[in-house]
């Protein structure tokens, strides 16, 4: 039984996704877009009014929803904030090694994009959400509020450093190591 096929809004989604995270958001064309997801020509504007800066905000949103669900999968079942760190970063690491060393989505769609506040807001928007889900969790493992915040930050800020660091040295053991190096 074959699966039946996305509709073209999702196809677009991830083809831009994919598209911006290996090429850069100025790299990729609307004849690229279209040509990946296999879409008829009108149907990026019916979608996406605006073009491909809805789209980018679009793919941004669904490959922000994907870490969420990864952070989630991390967590779940962890017997402490440092348990859930390291899952994180061990999946991320695999991540790492499955995409072929390319940069973050969100920093290829939303900061190599047009330059305005919607897509600056729209990329603040995501990272505290990826910090919220995080600060969540160490919260449910016994972190004090204060404590769960500045370890979610903080692990954030380890990541993202460390995702660029990893690119740099084509390593995803940079990644696996984040959470031994530093006492998150």
């Amino acid at each position: 039984m074959t699966k039946p096929a996305l509709p073209t809004k999702d196809r677009l989604i991830m083809s831009a996704a994919t598209l911006f995270r290996t090429r850069g958001y100025h790299g990729v064309g609307l004849a690229d877009l279209l040509a990946d997801a296999n879409a008829p020509k009108g149907s990026l504007y019916h979608h996406f009014p605006n073009g491909k800066s809805d789209l980018a905000l679009a793919a941004a949103t669904w490959a922000s929803d994907e870490m969420l669900r990864l952070i989630a999968a991390s967590f779940d079942g962890a017997d402490s904030f440092e348990d859930g760190a390291t899952t994180l970063c061990y999946k991320l690491a695999k991540l790492f090694d499955l995409t072929g060393w390319d940069t973050c989505p969100i920093a290829a769609t939303l900061f190599e994009g047009p330059d305005n506040t919607l897509f600056r807001d729209h990329a603040e928007h995501i990272y505290e959400g990826w910090i919220a889900e995080v600060h969540d969790h160490a919260a449910r493992l016994g972190l004090s509020e204060e404590a769960a915040h500045a370890k979610a930050e903080h692990l954030f800020i380890l990541i993202q450093g460390g995702w660029s660091l990893a690119r740099a040295r084509r390593s995803s053991d940079i990644l696996r190591g984040l959470i031994k190096r530093n006492d998150t």
